[in-house]
């Protein structure tokens, strides 16, 4: 569509050419502001696991406060909110699961009666963070546990424009070998995505902004019309683009591409030269879970010492041991948000003022982010954001979506992005090395046998139904989250549990198809209750092309 946003359901419209206006004609600026999230598929039998607890924590500290602030900003007549924000068909399962739904709160009950344990030295930061805490928890009784009615009336005003990504956030270039993997991926993300949205995705976060060639010919047939790439995988494009990050391209297949720009994304991402790491702020390394005394936290069902979401130390310092760190003082980190967010309209104003007078379009800054930044790991992000959604207006800055770039119409250059992802080397190497190559010839070889599966076709209505349960347990074990695990060297056992156990179930299930035998009937259902999410997912999808109608 063009001069005009768009409303839910309505069609990005963009023309490919290589002419633009004269230079010279472009007059302001725009920043387009992208989070992404998500989390690897961590529902669990048991309550009171650590995967669990990541979730409530991204829900407590990060979900709940940012879609808090974009409401909060919407209802006001003065703020023009927008967020591109990518939500994982991953995440979108654990959201809308009743089951993590009902534990939430008891979860809320742990911390506040652990609080109740916290040193008097911290009775600022512990009362706040009650404060929070039972705030969180009036809420959450109050939507019932089910954000996807405020996620959905968020992008009809156009405040979010809501993005997918790949089903189980695998890492695509790593999948080309078998495309009908890589378009499972993506099938079954769209699938999703306008089940539990309501509207058909066109914006796809690629798993860490990972692209190889060929990708956009598989994004556009699965009716996806643009993404974010890292810096390089447009300025490396062919040819290389007029105008670098500072507006999309399109590629030969029709596909738009965003760039991520390095300058507008350093002041936020950055711990160490950025705002996070500023002294006010609350430190994420220090937790009450370390602290407390074992025999507290077993009183509580909490079995070992570890991270629980409680924080109440400020950082205090860059060269503060976590043993130094002073106790965390709300007032002035909440002024300090405001202060950044002004100074950081101030420094794109700045740049997009320098670029506006050498392009002959309206530059555009694309800062990507993941979404757990704001909130989970920068504590103050959601006040951040909230401060330059007030602070936008007058700033020089236009707030857009990045659909709403696109339904301007401008025309845009056509080039052929370069293989790129936002990792560290810039190319594929992070999940690619000596800890977690074994994993790709796995997914290779379980690839193969599915779209041979497929291919021959199955016998019976229960076939198919185990055939749906094995392409589910193939996309879990296809999460790149647990390679990236192996990478950094964190939890490896629990992301080498986890892949070993969705391509043991994987087998096992094929194996029953093959022979045309059940497999226990206990062993099935506790892995349907497990690895129940996708209810629409679709074993089809895995055939080859001369197979699709």
């Amino acid at each position: 569509m063009r001069g005009r946003d768009l409303a839910a359901g309505d069609q990005a419209s963009f023309t490919p050419a290589s002419a633009d206006r004269p230079v010279g004609a472009a007059v302001g600026g725009d920043l387009a502001l992208v989070l992404h999230a998500h989390l690897p598929y961590v529902h669990s039998s048991e309550p009171g696991s650590l995967e669990e607890d990541w979730y409530f924590q991204a829900l407590l500290e990060c979900y709940l406060p940012l879609l808090d602030a974009l409401e909060a900003a919407a209802a006001d007549p003065s703020q023009r909110p927008r967020l591109s924000l990518g939500l994982s068909p991953t995440l979108l399962s654990l959201l809308s699961s009743p089951l993590l739904a009902e534990r939430f709160g008891p979860w809320l009950a742990v911390r506040l009666q652990l609080l109740d344990r916290a040193p008097t030295s911290y009775a600022l930061a512990s009362s706040d963070l009650a404060r929070q805490l039972a705030q969180t928890q009036a809420s959450w009784r109050a939507c019932g546990g089910d954000l996807m009615p405020r996620f959905r009336r968020l992008q009809e005003q156009g405040v979010l424009d809501l993005l997918t990504c790949a089903a189980t956030h695998g890492y695509l270039p790593l999948l080309r070998d078998r495309p009908e993997a890589v378009r499972a991926q993506l099938l079954t993300a769209v699938r999703e995505h306008e089940r539990l949205l309501g509207v058909r995705p066109q914006g796809i976060w690629l798993p860490e902004c990972a692209y190889y060639e060929g990708l956009d010919q598989l994004l556009v047939a699965c009716g996806l019309r643009y993404a974010v790439l890292d810096g390089h995988g447009l300025l490396h494009g062919l040819p290389r683009p007029r105008y670098g990050v500072y507006a999309p391209i399109c590629s030969p297949a029709g596909m738009a591409f965003f760039g991520r720009d390095s300058e507008a994304t350093l002041p936020v991402w950055s711990a160490r030269d950025g705002y996070p790491g500023q002294a006010a702020y609350r430190e994420f390394h220090r937790d009450l879970g370390w602290d407390l005394d074992a025999q507290d936290l077993a009183a509580l069902g909490i079995g070992c010492p570890r991270p629980l979401g409680l924080k109440l130390h400020r950082v205090s310092g860059r060269n503060c041991p976590l043993d130094g760190k002073q106790p965390y003082e709300p007032g002035p980190a909440s002024a300090l948000a405001a202060e950044h967010a002004g100074d950081y309209l101030a420094g794109r104003a700045a740049q997009l003022a320098g670029l506006a007078g050498a392009m002959a379009r309206r530059p555009l800054l694309v800062a990507p982010f993941d979404a757990e930044l704001f909130g989970h790991w920068w504590y103050e992000g959601p006040q951040f954001l909230q401060a330059l959604f007030r602070q936008a207006a007058g700033s020089g800055v236009t707030l857009m979506t990045l659909r709403e770039t696109l339904s301007r119409g401008d025309a845009l250059q056509v080039c052929q992005p370069s293989p790129s992802s936002w990792g560290q080397g810039g190319y594929h190497n992070y999940w690619l090395n000596d800890s977690n190559a074994w994993v790709v010839p796995e997914w290779h070889r379980a690839s193969t046998v599915m779209v041979e599966q497929v291919n021959r076709g199955v016998g019976s209505t229960r076939a198919r139904d185990l055939l749906n349960q094995a392409a589910r347990e193939l996309l879990l074990a296809q999460s790149s989250d647990w390679s990236f695990i192996l990478r950094a060297g964190t939890t490896t056992d629990l992301a080498r549990e986890r892949i070993h156990r969705h391509l043991e179930r994987y087998w096992r299930l094929m194996a029953a198809i093959d022979a045309g035998s059940e497999p226990p009937p206990g062993w099935l259902a506790a892995v349907q209750a497990e690895d129940g999410l996708f209810p629409l997912v679709n074993a089809a999808d895995w055939a080859s092309w001369s197979r699709v109608p």
